[in-house]
C-alpha cells in the first residue's frame, strides 16, 4: 500500500501567497559582477560621445527630443 504524507492539504490562499512570494523575489546578485556592470556604465557615455561625429550627436539628440515630446515639424 503506498505511504500518504499526514500533512493536512494548505489553505488556498497560503498556497497562493507562497507561489506570489516565490515568483516575486529578486534574485541574489553577484557583487563581483555589479561593480564591473557599473564601471562599464560609467564610461560607456562618454566612450560613445567621443567615438561618434558632432552631426551623428546632433542626428540622435534630435530623434531624442521628437520621440519624448512628439512629432513635430523642423523649421
Amino acid at each position: 500500500m503506498p505511504r500518504r504524507s499526514s500533512k493536512k492539504p494548505e489553505d488556498m490562499n497560503e498556497l497562493a501567497a507562497k507561489l506570489v512570494e516565490q515568483v516575486t523575489k529578486e534574485p541574489e546578485k553577484n557583487p563581483a559582477a555589479v561593480e564591473l556592470g557599473r564601471l562599464g556604465g560609467l564610461k560607456g557615455g562618454k566612450a560613445r560621445a567621443k567615438k561618434l561625429s558632432k552631426k551623428r550627436r546632433s542626428e540622435i539628440a534630435k530623434k531624442a527630443a521628437k520621440a519624448r515630446w512628439g512629432k513635430k515639424k523642423d523649421t
